[in-house]
Order: C-alpha cells, then sequence, then structure tokens
C-alpha cells in the first residue's frame, strides 16, 4: 500500500500534472468567450507545432516539468531543421491539448463527485452532479466517496507517465540531432585522450630525465657534474610546467588555440635534454622543418619525446640514434638505442600505444619494436 502511494511523495508527479493543466487554460478563458465552439483553441494551437521554435519550447517545458530529477531525459532542445521534426511537434501539441482536456475535465471533476457523494451520506441533496440529483441521502454513501478520489490519484499518476512517454517519442531527437551529439560526444572523449596523452608525455618525460640526472650526480660525486646535473633537471621541470600550463589552459579555456604547443622546431631541446642525462645522441635532420604543418609539427614532437623517454628509462644512458627527414610530402622519424633486457613489448604501455594513436590520427603510421637489436620508433605522418 505504501509503495503505490509513493508516486504522492514525489515532486514530478506535481510538475507533471501543472504541464498537463498549461495547454487547458486556453480552453478555460475560450469557453468564457463562445462556449459553442469549443475546438477553436485547438484549431489555433495545433499548427503552432509547424513553427521551428516551438519545438524548442515543448523541449524545455518538457525537460523542467516532466522530468525534473533527470540527467538526461532525451528531450530535444533545438528548433525544427526538417518537415519531419516539424510534423512530429505538431502530433505533439495535438496529443498535449486531447489529454489536457481530459485531466482539466477529470481534475475538476472526479474531487466534485467526492465530495459529492459525501453530502448525500451527510443526509444532503448535492447541485451540479447530475448523476447524483436524485440520489436519497443514505449513509451508505460515505463508502463511496474514496472511488473517485482513487481514480483521481490513478488519473494524475497514468496521465503523468503517458504525457512523458509521449514527449519522449515526439520530442526525442531526431536522427541528425542524434548524429550531432554523438560527434560532440567523441569530440570530448577524443580531447580527454589527447590531454592524457600530453600529460604522460611531457611529465613522464620530465620525471624520467631527473631520476637519471639525480642518480647520476649523487654516483659520480663531482660538484662540476652535480652543477650541471641539477640545471638539466631544472631546465626540464621548468619545461614540464609550461606544458603543464598549456594542457590545463585548454581545460579551463577549450577555445585557447593548440599552436603554442610544442613543435618539431623546438626539438633540439630535447635532445639536450637527453644528452645531459648521459645519453649519446646522434641526431640528424634533413629537409625543412619549418614547412611542416602545424598538427603534424606538434604531434611530431610528442613522438620523439616519448621515444627518448622510453630510450632514457628502460636503456638508460646508451647511444641514442635520431633521424628526422621532410620529403616526398611525408616526415620521417626514426629513433634507435641499444636493446637492454626486458625490453617493452611492442603492444605495452600508453606511451607507445599513444605514439601509434597520434600518427594513426594524422592518417601515418608508426612501428614500435625490437629491430636488429636495436629498439627502434618509427613513424610516417603525411604532411597532406
Amino acid at each position: 500500500m505504501i509503495r503505490m502511494l509513493r508516486p504522492l511523495l514525489r515532486g514530478r508527479t506535481y510538475t507533471r500534472l501543472l504541464h498537463l493543466w498549461v495547454p487547458g487554460l486556453p480552453f478555460s478563458v475560450w469557453m468564457f468567450i463562445d462556449p459553442g465552439k469549443p475546438w477553436v483553441p485547438a484549431v489555433v494551437l495545433v499548427p503552432l507545432g509547424l513553427v521551428p521554435a516551438v519545438r524548442r519550447g515543448e523541449g524545455v517545458q518538457a525537460l523542467l516539468l516532466l522530468t525534473p530529477d533527470e540527467r538526461e531525459p532525451g528531450f530535444s532542445q533545438e528548433p525544427s531543421a526538417t518537415w519531419r521534426d516539424r510534423r512530429r511537434t505538431a502530433l505533439w501539441v495535438a496529443v498535449r491539448v486531447a489529454l489536457a482536456i481530459v485531466t482539466v475535465c477529470l481534475t475538476v471533476w472526479l474531487p466534485l463527485l467526492s465530495y459529492s457523494l459525501a453530502e448525500v451520506a451527510a443526509g444532503t441533496v448535492p447541485g451540479g452532479v447530475p448523476v447524483l440529483e436524485d440520489a436519497a441521502p443514505h449513509w451508505a454513501y460515505a463508502l463511496l466517496v474514496p472511488l473517485p478520489l482513487a481514480a483521481l490519484y490513478a488519473v494524475v499518476v497514468g496521465l503523468g507517465e503517458l504525457v512523458t512517454a509521449t514527449a519522449r517519442r515526439l520530442l526525442g531527437p531526431s536522427p541528425a540531432e542524434r548524429l550531432a551529439a554523438l560527434e560532440a560526444r567523441t569530440e570530448q572523449l577524443l580531447e580527454r585522450t589527447r590531454i592524457a596523452r600530453e600529460l604522460h608525455d611531457s611529465i613522464g618525460h620530465a620525471l624520467t630525465v631527473a631520476v637519471l640526472q639525480a642518480g647520476a650526480a649523487r654516483a659520480a660525486g663531482d660538484p662540476a657534474f652535480t652543477e650541471r646535473a641539477l640545471a638539466a633537471v631544472e631546465e626540464t621541470g621548468r619545461a614540464a610546467l609550461e606544458d603543464l600550463e598549456r594542457v590545463l589552459g585548454v581545460l579551463r579555456e577549450p577555445e585557447r588555440p593548440a599552436g603554442s604547443r610544442p613543435g618539431l622546431v623546438d626539438a633540439d631541446r630535447l635532445l639536450e635534454s637527453a644528452r645531459a642525462s648521459g645519453a649519446e645522441v646522434d641526431a640528424e635532420v634533413t629537409g625543412p622543418l619549418e614547412t611542416v604543418p602545424g598538427p603534424v609539427s606538434r604531434e611530431g614532437y610528442r613522438i620523439l619525446q616519448e621515444s627518448l623517454t622510453n630510450a632514457l628509462r628502460h636503456a638508460g644512458a646508451v647511444p641514442v640514434r635520431v633521424r628526422i627527414g621532410v620529403a616526398d610530402g611525408t616526415l620521417l622519424l626514426d629513433v634507435r638505442n641499444p636493446l637492454r633486457e626486458d625490453p617493452p613489448g611492442a603492444g605495452r604501455g600508453s606511451g607507445l600505444r599513444g605514439i601509434r594513436e597520434r600518427a594513426a590520427l594524422l592518417g601515418g603510421r608508426a612501428w614500435t619494436g625490437p629491430d636488429e637489436g636495436d629498439w627502434r620508433v618509427r613513424a610516417e605522418l603525411p604532411l597532406g
């Protein structure tokens, strides 16, 4: 019994009732103007559904009154973009008007009937309810008083559920709106993935360099070497903080351009950082890096950064050969270092996966894995 009465404790039961009542107001006013033509308001209201902006208004009303406690109710809040949406909106207005008439009549007549039954039970002949005008007063009518109230409860709850289900169907997003929402969601997920890669590559590189420099400085016992190591840690940390600020700036200000991110023209900073960590870096650059498009240059920088980080982290201070070339509409990145025991597998690690994802997003290809006794990272990125 208590479970059946729970809808009476929910706010949406009453907001839905208000939603059902609203279209009945024009009919109530019109009945004072011309009671002989009650259909006139419907003739005026239903065609309004063909107006594009009406769909947005109806969607907002449905969101606020029909599903006030749901985060994603599934109502469109955009103007009608096609004639199909306009027809659906007009049909919704017609259904809403019909339900409003039923709701207004029943929510007025049922309480009045219950009150009239109580009057008959008390010995008074009621007026205004034709079915009870000839009823003889009797106490037994008191037993019927709860029935109209129970029917009123069923009407309020049932019509509320009905109007909500109908709204979901007729005011739900069109295929084009669903596609737009899916694209927006995809863009958000891609942006989150990109930010995760940025943080992994930048902070991971800085921490790897700092750990190697600190360990080398402690083992060397040379004040001059320690001074150089601390300077390298400071420079790498400052660069990582700048990258972190850029990434957080994107989160705070999504409209901030990506052009402030480092590109391959800043590759010398990465190479010097690796050399300061003890690695013997043999770098060769061919072709004009300044002509590489911004997105390709920035992603190439991150691929190079992650490649050097992997070399330092898994192999230590070993010779690293770096080849960067621009030719025939392609940017080629090739990084090799001697293979140590327990190399990272080709499919393990978010850094290696990030390299392949970056290349794929640009329409290119990347390979990571052992090659003739070396660990090799090779990426080919199209410039077009």
